[in-house]
């Protein structure tokens, strides 16, 4: 019997379309002997739509004729398992449409990826894949996850985090600890948000408070980091969980200015072999499991990459070492791929982030390893089930009612009816 796999994505997020991108690579490569798809898409007004139009890529260009084609569905636990029905329950025709046995989230930034879908999931009781809500929301929020980092001695770069309503409140004091602690160039991002949104870099003061402004339309908390000028950007993937971890090679992505965008990882110049869908005049998004070549070789997957990284052998161990112990630290499971910066003037090596659902599932840096897209799925889904089992050996609850018990209301006295 195949194992009924939900793959949710979509998501009220600014990396909604990144989502539906990222979940047809992977079900172009799921095993169709071991698992059956079911596919869940998250609106961006939180409604959820079932429907095998929904594994069609290219349907996503009319949304209201796809959404025609759908059914309006919720996720329940009815005891009996996980369902996919109708809703509102119809008059006539099945209510049940299907049934999950793994949850699948393939989603990106906030609303999605913060743990709020691990959260979902994880009421239903199911076994699913990637971190949990801890690790997901940690590695969302990009100060949190610095200071988490910090506070664990792994290296990160000097910065200064704030809410937008304290700069709102008094912008000259914010701006005045930033001149005071950092030194310029630096780098302001929205405290949590992927795909490079909302990301400016500013050389002076002026453009500081623009950057700022900017970075608060996306988020109410910002981060304010020094910029190594000098800089090599390195990423690095895991897959595992809390006591294996496996590491990929090492990429380079090369970006056309001098922070990698939104339109640097997923805007092509409309040259790119395969499907193509969304983008700007002259511009296309890429998608589909491509294979390709980047500027030296291997698979190209939304930006120009270098796979394997120049780096030398001891570099590359060093940032393998410290994905292994972000991954770790921050109690991650399944694939996730940790952003390096190198200064090459230092040679020093700083973590800018971890991706805990990264776009395309890094799926490249893993052929690039020796391990098929579809060889990594399998072993995501099969991570997912055991931690699923080791999870039911603990205790959450208690099967007696102490309210039913003798002296069980004791402690009650004083609170009103």
């Amino acid at each position: 019997m195949k194992i009924k796999v939900g793959v949710f994505f979509g998501g009220a997020s600014v990396e909604h379309e990144i989502s539906v991108i990222t979940m047809n690579q992977a079900i172009s490569s799921l095993d169709l002997e071991k698992y059956e798809i079911v596919p869940i898409y998250i609106a961006k007004n939180g409604v959820m739509y079932t429907g095998d139009d929904l594994l069609d890529l290219y349907s996503f260009k009319d949304m209201d004729v796809l959404l025609k084609r759908c059914y309006k569905v919720a996720v329940i636990n009815d005891g009996k398992g996980v369902k996919v029905v109708r809703t509102p329950a119809p008059w006539i025709g099945k209510r049940v449409l299907n049934t999950i046995d793994v949850a699948f989230p393939i989603v990106h930034g906030t609303n999605c990826e913060d743990g709020t879908i691990a959260g979902f999931v994880n009421l239903l009781g199911i076994p699913f894949v990637g971190p949990d809500i801890m690790a997901s929301s940690i590695g969302m929020d990009k100060i949190l996850q610095k200071k988490v980092l910090k506070a664990s001695g792994i290296p990160v770069v000097d910065f200064v985090s704030f809410y937008s309503i304290e700069y709102i409140k008094d912008e000259e004091k914010i701006l005045n600890k930033v001149d005071e602690e950092l030194t310029y160039p630096v780098i302001v991002k929205p405290g949590n948000l992927g795909s490079s949104v909302g990301i400016k870099k500013a050389k002076n003061r002026v453009e500081l408070e623009e950057a700022i402004e900017f970075a608060m339309e996306f988020a109410d908390r910002i981060i304010v980091e020094k910029a190594v000028e000098k800089l090599k950007e390195i990423n690095c993937s895991a897959i595992g969980n809390l006591t294996e971890v496996e590491t990929s090679i090492c990429e380079e992505p090369f970006f056309s200015d001098e922070i990698l965008s939104y339109a640097d990882k997923y805007i092509g110049d409309g040259k790119t072999k395969g499907g193509t869908i969304g983008g700007g005049k002259g511009s296309t998004i890429k998608f589909g499991a491509q294979k390709g070549s980047t500027k030296t070789g291997g698979n190209n997957q939304f930006s120009n990459k270098k796979i394997p990284a120049e780096i030398s052998k001891e570099k590359t161990e060093e940032i393998q070492n410290l994905t292994k112990e972000v991954f770790k630290v921050l109690g991650c499971s399944g694939v996730s791929r940790v952003d390096f910066l190198i200064d090459t003037e230092t040679d020093e090596v700083y973590v800018n982030e971890i991706n805990t659902i990264p776009g395309a599932l890094s799926f490249y840096l893993w052929e690039a390893t020796g391990k098929s897209f579809t060889q990594e799925l399998d072993e995501v889904i099969e991570i997912a089930i055991k931690r699923h089992r080791d999870k039911e050996k603990l205790t959450f609850s208690y099967d007696q009612n102490i309210l039913a018990m003798q002296g069980g209301t004791k402690g009650t006295k004083g609170i009103k009816r």
